[in-house]
């Protein structure tokens, strides 16, 4: 009997559950049937600073896909590479997430390896393909998990050194300039997603990484 309860005061293991996503990817794949995407497109997938991302009005001059499906994890966009990444032979990804994993309480070192996760499936397929890491970001709800979130960072960061393929965008540097926690006026009012404003700074910083990669 006190085995049986031990065992269920164990804290439960803090996976993703990517089935609940069924729905959204669905939803990809119907539209690339009735529009085929085109190849060598650049890719953006991820969480909900994805989804909400307006990449044509930001990016207006590349070719882009959007694959943010808002709430997700690193583990869902890993999960779901063979039908919304792989097919798409993209010149290059940009991927946001582990900021949910962390609100979620996961730990910087799980963040950490399903990213080396994602980029082995990709490279495993395309191993000439950029992966370019946003790091999560320092946000005003999620501040007191900042320390953990920039430790994913910082990893993710050193890991990037090491290959020619993984780039990261120090998108919190930028964003820390404003102040610590980060200026108001660079989230919505719930102090998690990102306004204009805020994209305005990642948008300034995928460009010089796309200057720098011609």
């Amino acid at each position: 009997m006190i085995r049986i309860l031990l065992i269920l005061l164990l804290p439960l293991p803090l996976f993703a559950e990517p089935s609940k996503w069924e729905k959204d990817i669905a939803k990809f794949e119907a539209a690339d049937k009735k529009a085929a995407p085109p190849k060598k497109a650049y890719l953006f997938i991820g969480s909900s600073s994805v989804k909400l991302w307006d990449l044509k009005n930001s990016f207006p001059d590349l070719v882009t896909i959007n694959r943010g499906f808002g709430g997700s994890e690193l583990e869902d966009s890993l999960h779901f590479a063979d039908r919304i990444v792989l097919p798409y032979q993209p010149k290059a990804i940009f991927l946001y997430a582990g900021d949910n994993d962390i609100g979620k309480g996961k730990t910087a070192e799980i963040v950490v390896n399903d990213f080396q996760k994602f980029v082995k499936k990709v490279h495993a397929t395309f191993p000439k393909t950029d992966i370019i890491f946003l790091p999560i970001k320092p946000s005003i709800k999620r501040w007191k998990l900042w320390p953990e979130m920039n430790k994913a960072n910082l990893a993710i960061q050193k890991l990037s050194q090491q290959s020619k393929r993984l780039n990261y965008l120090d998108t919190p540097a930028a964003m820390l300039k404003t102040g610590q926690p980060p200026a108001a006026d660079l989230f919505e009012k719930d102090g998690l997603h990102l306004t204009p404003k805020g994209y305005s700074l990642w948008n300034e910083l995928v460009r010089e990484w796309l200057k720098g990669s011609q």
